[in-house]
């Protein structure tokens, strides 16, 4: 095992955002082109000769245009967003082409009407749309009178259904952008406030210290040469209060490194995520009465399984619970993480078992860990309550 962190950085979700590397792009591209089915109809129309020499050729560079154009708008957050008037440009471009291609060749056509519906669900403003997508199923269906009532009948309620459904993608596209702005402006301001929170602590710590040593400092200026005892003892009261103010500062970074066991259950779920492993996590817990050396060490217990989970065993299924249990020795609290991989999810006791023993032993905790089934199971315990409260049955 070692104490290497997952970033949150491979959570992101691509959704609302260009692609940044070549398997994103893969993926939308994927995505897109599923939905190109319905243009089976037009290009086996084309490919069957059903219409003459010029009739075809005007076909293929009409619908060439109509995909280029529905691409191009589907696309266009990939690089600078097109302007509004832009948009409104391109699909009135698709508007024409549409029911040009489909009264000219044929009812094989009228599925380009779909991608028109899509194309307004997906680039307009929501209210713009309650009144686009039907004109273009109602646009579909006056063409239809002419090349075929049927296909146009049974086209009707896709088209109306699919270009609401992409209102509501949009929808979620732009929630997912606001709530990943939101989350760095959340991100920025726990930074500030810690940053005020150090800054305020150290105020504490330091400013007293400091302006003691500096008061004694030029008392013992003063006493020299006349007054040297009491000079020397000046000096000797300021190595006293600067060692103080070392201790002192020593707990308080020790306080800052110290993890904290509801930030790794945070951070357990981001890096099983990240990794493809589906994470079952519970919530913030209740950690009433637990000591923080407790707490700590369960945090780094959490921070180290998890690190082996993502990187040595091949799992795409973990679960972390956390109970309260009432044992013999007192109240613990037990934590359980568990996977389904076949890899070496520590089916020797490695250097990272070996610490983490030996970081329970000292916060009066236990360690288990060992195959369970077909995957493996870790579990520590360590005591809910300090000494003085078991000893006293609270």
């Amino acid at each position: 095992m070692t104490e290497d962190r997952q970033t949150s950085d491979a959570l992101d979700n691509p959704m609302g955002r260009p692609p940044r590397t070549r398997r994103e792009l893969w993926v939308k591209l994927l995505w897109i082109g599923v939905w190109l089915v319905f243009l089976s109809s037009p290009v086996q129309d084309l490919a069957d000769g059903h219409h003459g020499t010029g009739a075809t050729w005007g076909g293929a560079l009409g619908l060439t245009a109509f995909v280029g154009v529905y691409l191009s708008l589907v696309f266009r957050n990939m690089g600078r967003p097109y302007s509004g008037r832009l948009v409104i440009v391109l699909l009135l471009v698709l508007g024409i082409l549409a029911p040009l291609l489909a009264y000219t060749l044929g009812a094989a056509w009228l599925g380009l009407f779909v991608y028109l519906s899509v194309a307004c669900g997906a680039t307009l403003p929501p209210r713009a749309t309650y009144w686009a997508i039907p004109a273009s199923a109602a646009l579909m269906y006056l063409v239809g009178l002419h090349t075929g009532e049927a296909e146009a009948r049974d086209l009707l309620l896709l088209v109306v259904l699919i270009g609401f459904a992409m209102v509501g993608v949009g929808q979620l596209v732009r929630t997912t952008v606001e709530l990943r702005k939101a989350r760095a402006t959340v991100a920025q301001l726990a930074a500030n406030e810690e940053r005020l929170r150090l800054a305020r602590d150290l105020h504490d710590l330091l400013g007293h210290s400091l302006s003691l040593i500096t008061l004694k400092s030029e008392l013992a200026g003063r006493m020299l040469p006349g007054q040297p005892e009491k000079a020397a003892q000046q000096v000797a009261d300021i190595e006293r209060v600067s060692r103080q103010a070392l201790v002192d500062v020593r707990e308080a970074v020790t306080g800052y490194r110290r993890p904290r066991l509801a930030a790794e259950l945070a951070g357990a779920q981001v890096a099983l995520t990240a990794a493809g492993v589906a994470a079952e996590t519970p919530a913030e817990p209740d950690l009433t009465g637990v000591p923080e050396e407790a707490e700590a060490v369960l945090a780094w217990t959490l921070r180290e399984a998890v690190t082996n989970v993502v990187r040595h065993s091949g799992a795409d299924r973990c679960s972390v619970e956390l109970l309260r249990r009432q044992t013999l020795d007192g109240p613990v609290l037990e934590l359980t993480v568990q996977d389904n991989g076949s890899g070496g999810s520590g089916t020797l006791p490695g250097n990272g078992l070996t610490g983490l023993t030996e970081r329970l032993e000292k916060a009066g905790g236990t360690l288990e860990a060992g195959r369970a089934g077909r995957g493996f199971r870790l579990v520590a315990r360590v005591p809910a309550a300090t000494a003085a409260d078991v000893g006293s049955g609270a």
